[in-house]
């Protein structure tokens, strides 16, 4: 039988210096979409699915994040003396419970992996989702909540994958797959690869389900590319002990960590609200678009 997910882990440390100036003094993670803070939408998706501790590994200037998912008395008290039930039991319904976020810090930028080895204590023993904040991922069903389904089916390891044109494989993290019974098992995991050596166009979307022996490997991880500690060299380690499966994501995705994709999910999002999308509509026509 395999282990329930209960804990999720969200990188928040980095720069951010794609927006600068935006982000010289708010987060990226901060920035909104539509009205909400990019990280609130993926703290959405884990919630979906059913997450029960949302730990947030920080840098210097993240501690915004931290007030954001916990409670500001003064413009609660506000609220409720305006009169405002609606706005006041939106923000309440956003917050988790007491007790079920957890910070730690990442001191030195050493990669994505680095970050993930510093929830090494927080998570321990047990199965754990990652969930990258700049990957918005939109769709009518959440993703990591087809990513658990799954992982009860079959158990091992998921890495969230999306189709992308053959032409731009060499751009991102690609898996080879083949079938293995209802699933796609993992055959190998290529950072960037050369232009017509691609194993598919699967390329991984930023959503994870990982075993703690991810963290040992880790721990030992030797420095790969840009001088980081790499993620996907150590599940590529992981690989050879653990079965790994690709969940093929059914939405749209936006990498909100570049303008365009940031753009994108504004304006997208937008279109999908009731109350934003007939004005958004026309001015979008009067600017001939």
């Amino acid at each position: 039988m395999t282990k329930k997910i209960r804990k999720a882990v969200f990188p928040v440390a980095g720069l951010g210096t794609r927006f600068l100036p935006a982000t010289k003094a708010v987060p990226k993670e901060m920035l909104t979409v539509v009205d909400r803070p990019v990280i609130q939408h993926v703290v959405d998706e884990a919630r979906a699915a059913g997450i029960e501790h949302f730990i947030f590994v920080t840098g210097r200037n993240k501690a915004v994040i931290e007030d954001h998912f916990d409670i500001q008395y003064e413009l609660d008290r506000t609220l409720e003396e305006r009169g405002k039930a609606k706005e006041r039991a939106a923000l309440a319904g956003d917050l988790p419970g007491p007790g079920e976020t957890s910070f730690t810090r990442q001191q030195v930028p050493l990669g994505l992996g680095h970050a993930v080895w510093c929830a090494r204590e927080l998570v321990g023993d047990e199965p754990f989702a990652l969930l990258l904040p700049d990957m918005l991922h939109h769709g009518v069903k959440p993703c990591l909540k087809g990513m658990i389904d799954a992982h009860e089916r079959h158990g091992g390891n998921l890495v969230a994958v999306y189709e992308v044109p053959d032409s731009e494989t060499h751009q991102y993290g690609i898996c080879g797959v083949e079938k293995k019974n209802d699933a796609l098992a993992i055959t190998s995991m290529v950072e960037k690869p050369a232009k017509g050596t691609s194993p598919s166009n699967l390329a991984i979307s930023g959503r994870y389900i990982l075993g703690p022996e991810i963290f040992k490997i880790l721990e030992t991880q030797e420095r790969g590319a840009g001088g980081e500690i790499q993620l996907t060299d150590a599940m590529i380690t992981l690989a050879k002990q653990q079965d790994f499966y690709a969940h093929v994501f059914d939405g749209a995705i936006y990498d909100c960590g570049m303008k365009i994709g940031f753009l994108l999910a504004n304006l997208n999002l937008g279109l999908e609200r009731e109350d934003l999308a007939p004005a958004l509509r026309a001015e979008i026509a009067r600017l001939g678009a």
